[in-house]
């Protein structure tokens, strides 16, 4: 008797690490304008009171004497975005490892044009706000929103090359990568060293883990809240924990595929000797079998695999629509948005993920292909990287979350800042994927 069950199908469909990654970065972006469009109708409406409060409200722990207090903003931005950069620093790994950034003959271009997309911003940001007191922002626009622009381009579909997709993720992973250094090195005020190298001890033991083979996730788990509690002490930006602790899950399985083949042969060869009964309920040693079967799987897959698929859908679903919920709510008055964009933080901001993004990203790929240092994504074209770097302007996420951090304690320019961020993501997004419809329909 064959059981129907049509609901299950599309659970059951195969697909490739890299097509579950861009359908989770497709989804992600999508909610995310949603969320965003919610948080601006909410900070514009007469709940805004109910809204800024509920995300200022504290959540308090306490444990005698010992009190943990932050607001939910906080918890968000500190805690809930460790998970995100996590995954961020999972998906570095992989590219490194196994992905497009393991072959420097492919990697070599997107690198560069990362490079050239978080350098030429930053310089363009400098130049408006010299001597001025948003000077702190310049790591602003060297952002790029992985969810927000792979979105854009997939959209087109079959119209872009499956290379020139590859391109913008190796080089979004790359911008990750500069981001993540940035806030680490230049968004730190002071430092608490003795918290720190209990961070770093803390770090030290889940390397060991992985020198002796440790593949279960629970131990690191463990290990690494108290790095992340230690490190939010210690003053650096408490999300590095999640970055830090993705190099240290192991990425190599602990049986071969071959021997996997061999062991899960037999164990079938077992399971089939129980005959199948009329109600299909297994027998308990049919239990015992699947169960080893369950094992062989993961023991031939990767701690570091594993782990990445499994977060994906809750940071991009949950996560990151929840960051932008709490964090993209900012209240415009129509009468005075034009005073506010001709302020330097906004314009600095504007000017480098529009002008900057487009000089760094289309401009270094340019001189890269023309001196033969590097090659094209196979089937793409000049022009279609030159509406690639107008998406790699698409700030969003990174840029928001490095705002907060450069100016800590001024609202007025966050707000201008936010204003510059969004303004500009909107029209690198459009205009990018408008121009990629373009010159793929010619």
């Amino acid at each position: 008797m064959k059981i129907y069950a049509p609901w299950e199908k599309a659970f059951k469909k195969i697909s490739t690490p890299f097509e579950s990654f861009l359908r989770a970065q497709t989804t992600s972006g999508l909610v995310l304008v949603c969320m965003t469009i919610l948080a601006l109708i909410l900070a514009n409406s007469s709940l805004q009171w109910a809204y800024n409060n509920f995300f200022h409200m504290n959540i308090d722990f306490n444990v005698g004497s010992w009190e943990f207090s932050h607001s939910l903003h906080h918890w968000i931005n500190d805690g809930l975005m460790g998970i995100f950069f996590l995954v961020i620093g999972l998906e570095i790994k992989r590219e490194i490892t196994i992905g497009e950034l393991s072959n420097m003959k492919v990697a070599i271009l997107p690198i560069l044009a990362a490079i050239g997309g978080m350098v030429v911003p930053a310089l363009i940001y400098m130049s408006i706000n010299y001597g001025s007191e948003g000077f702190n922002g310049w790591g602003i626009p060297m952002a790029t929103d992985i969810a927000f622009a792979i979105s854009a381009l997939v959209l087109l579909g079959k119209r872009v090359p499956t290379a020139l997709v590859t391109f913008l993720v190796a080089l979004a992973i790359v911008d990750d990568l500069g981001a993540v250094i940035v806030i680490a090195l230049f968004y730190t005020d002071t430092i608490n060293l003795f918290a720190l190298g209990l961070a770093g001890l803390m770090f030290l033991t889940m390397f060991t883990f992985n020198r002796f083979g440790i593949h279960m996730i629970l131990p690191y788990f463990i290990v690494a809240s108290f790095m992340w509690f230690f490190m939010l002490e210690s003053g650096v930006h408490a999300t590095m924990t999640g970055v830090l602790a993705a190099f240290t899950i192991p990425s190599t399985p602990k049986r071969t595929p071959a021997t996997f083949v061999e062991d899960t042969k037999h164990l079938l060869e077992e399971y089939a000797k129980y005959p199948v009964r009329t109600n299909h309920v297994i027998d308990d040693k049919q239990k015992i079998i699947l169960t080893k079967i369950h094992d062989k799987i993961n023991a031939v897959g990767t701690p570091a695999d594993r782990l990445e698929n499994t977060l994906h859908l809750p940071v991009a679903l949950l996560i990151i629509p929840f960051f932008a919920l709490a964090n993209a709510g900012i209240e415009i008055d129509i009468n005075s948005i034009g005073s506010v964009l001709m302020e330097p933080v906004p314009l600095g901001i504007m000017a480098g993920l529009i002008l900057g993004k487009l000089l760094g990203i289309f401009g270094v790929s340019w001189i890269a292909v023309k001196v033969g240092v590097a090659k094209l994504p196979k089937d793409s074209t000049m022009s279609q990287i030159f509406g690639v770097a107008f998406l790699g302007g698409i700030g969003f996420t990174m840029s928001i979350f490095v705002a907060d951090l450069a100016f800590i304690g001024n609202s007025e320019l966050i707000f201008q800042a936010k204003i510059g961020i969004l303004l500009a993501s909107l029209f690198s997004g459009v205009f990018g994927y408008l121009w990629l419809k373009r010159t793929s329909s010619l």
